[in-house]
């Protein structure tokens, strides 16, 4: 048990960003299961955790506890709906990072699900079919995970994904797809707030694609956002007073824009051996695929 327990520790310490959110809400589900058997067991009846976690429609218990838009984007109650939605953040999310840093993924994994709360919320007191539904409370990572989707989508459509018994389709039309079947489900009386909070979601996965082509990251503030509060949880280093020069660190743009371009590099040597074969790529290609098949 031990053994397990520390590879899982050391593949979440050295994971990247993806694997550490699977990582963070599969532990959380599993924490709310375990609480809610003793609660259960013990008649404890004091604190409904989904309830304390998850994102409400009405403004005053959202004033009371206003941690809930962000905590409610890692937290699921039924098995199914944590499975489904880690497979498709671990499909979409390794596309997504072939193009941007992990540091960019986490932001828009926040950003999406603020979104999803924010339209959520918007709806359930302003548009009267959601007014008259009455309260509710939301919860699940869907709208971070569409967020995703859309951002990858965009960004990149002609990527295909190898579907089973329907061959490759273009990530572009199974994004749309995603978002449609969400659309036309509203008023549907099923999981109102859900497909509400997918959509809010997939336009900010949408407008990040849109926006960053043009050469805007709307993810940036939730990263420096984010980096605050990882820094509130380190100790604090005595200043040193040796003199050092440090060389100034790639920002993400930079970093998401090499990516990017040396992935439009390699699709362009990967056509070339694709049409003429092998023998056709001059050696510095050679070098350039070998190298991207070790990364």
């Amino acid at each position: 048990m031990a053994t397990i327990f520390n590879q899982l520790k050391y593949k979440y310490k050295n994971g990247d960003v993806l694997v550490k959110f699977l990582f963070i809400n599969i532990v959380v589900y599993l924490v709310i299961k375990i609480i809610g058997v003793v609660f259960t067991l013990f008649n404890i009846y004091a604190l409904d955790l989904i309830t304390f976690l998850g994102v409400p429609s009405a403004l005053t218990p959202l004033g009371h506890r206003f941690w809930t838009p962000f905590t409610y984007m890692f937290v699921h109650e039924q098995f199914w709906h944590l499975l489904f939605n880690m497979l498709w953040l671990y499909w979409f999310g390794r596309i997504f990072l072939q193009y941007f840093s992990g540091r960019t993924l986490g932001s828009l994994y926040v950003l999406g699900g603020l979104a999803g709360a924010f339209l959520y919320i918007l709806a359930f007191n302003t548009i009267p079919y959601f007014v008259g539904l009455g309260r509710s409370w939301m919860i699940g990572a869907s709208a971070s995970v569409m967020a995703i989707v859309m951002g990858a989508a965009f960004f990149r459509p002609n990527v295909q994904l190898n579907l089973l018994f329907i061959g490759q389709v273009k990530i572009i039309y199974i994004a749309i797809g995603v978002f449609l079947l969400d659309f036309l489900s509203l008023g549907g009386g099923i999981n109102e707030g859900g497909h509400v909070a997918h959509i809010g979601g997939a336009i900010a996965g949408y407008i990040f694609a849109r926006q960053y082509k043009n050469g805007r990251d709307i993810t940036a503030w939730v990263g420096k956002m984010l980096d605050g509060l990882a820094n509130l949880s380190k100790p604090r280093r005595k200043k040193s007073k040796l003199k050092v020069k440090y060389r100034r660190a790639e920002t993400d743009m930079e970093y998401n824009e090499r990516k990017h371009d040396e992935q439009v590099e390699i699709d362009k040597i990967l056509d070339k051996l694709k049409q003429s074969g092998y023998s056709s790529l001059s050696s510095e290609e050679k070098k350039r695929l070998f190298d991207a098949s070790k990364k």
